[in-house]
């Protein structure tokens, strides 16, 4: 079975070197590529994030658009949501965005970091980032639920502030990052209410094989993550993800094939993200 890991990082972040430490992971080009491998992954989606200074992100002097800077250029197979800074969007910028997306083939969305940016994803400040997605076509990917850094709060990146969202922007796909968790029955209920929401699995363990594995091995927090997706009821809304380097790729496909109904694994694990991001991959 291919596989597409449908959020992932790829970035000079400082967070993601204490994460990588943590994980066990070799956070290069060399040592995604082998990751990826022994994996059975055959494509990813990086999310886009940049810092001016090091430990500065969510930084408000980044760009108005954020990449991934780890290396150039970008492994085969790997594509990218822009990250959208919504301190530094202005006419100008949102013009530069368009050409960026519209240009370079590896852009296939935008993300919202909702949380560590103190703005709601339903601000005016992001409307004119959710018109260019419809007019090109590209799937928006919004941070939701727990957060990596204390200086975020956690009343902008409650997952019900995507239905707003969801009810205004009907001609724009939305991705639930990390299933709003803890709030993963509320996520997965406003991807049952709207057609245009999906999920992603991605961030819900971080840490070494041994941490994946203890909670592989702790049946109500496994039953936290099902339930939500038992509720949903369509495997076609939910896109496997790792969230690379916070966990090892291998470790974290064996947990989803144990939250994930074997009948799904196809759509859950490759199609939907080739679907939703307009992937030329061949299953």
């Amino acid at each position: 079975m291919k596989i597409i890991d449908a959020h992932l990082h790829y970035s000079n972040i400082s967070a993601f070197f204490s994460a990588a430490r943590a994980s066990g992971a070799d956070y290069s080009p060399e040592g995604y590529l082998r990751e990826r491998e022994a994996a059975g992954i055959v494509a990813g989606i990086c999310m886009g994030v940049t810092e001016s200074t090091p430990r500065a992100f969510p930084d408000r002097e980044a760009g108005a658009f954020m990449t991934a800077d780890l290396a150039a250029p970008l492994p085969p197979g790997m594509s990218v949501c822009l990250g959208i800074n919504p301190h530094r969007l202005d006419d100008e910028a949102i013009a530069r965005l368009k050409r960026k997306a519209a240009e370079d083939p590896a852009v296939r969305g935008f993300k919202i970091y909702a949380g560590y940016y103190h703005v709601h994803a339903h601000d005016r400040a992001y409307h004119p980032v959710y018109r260019l997605a419809a007019e090109l076509g590209l799937a928006v990917a919004i941070h939701t639920g727990d957060t990596y850094s204390e200086s975020a709060l956690l009343e902008y990146s409650h997952p019900l502030s995507a239905d707003r969202l969801a009810v205004a922007f009907r001609d724009v796909n939305f991705l639930l990052c990390h299933m709003g968790d803890p709030w993963i029955m509320d996520a997965c209920e406003v991807a049952y209410k709207n057609r245009n929401v999906y999920l992603d699995t991605s961030g819900l363990i971080a840490g070494d094989d041994a941490q994946v594995k203890a909670v592989e091995g702790r049946p109500r927090v496994m039953a936290h993550y099902a339930q939500g997706l038992e509720y949903l009821n369509d495997y076609k809304k939910a896109l496997f993800a790792t969230d690379w380097p916070i966990a090892p790729m291998r470790a974290y496909v064996d947990f989803s094939k144990k939250i994930i109904p074997e009948s799904a694994w196809n759509d859950v694990f490759f199609r939907n993200a080739a679907r939703l991001y307009g992937l030329a991959v061949e299953e």
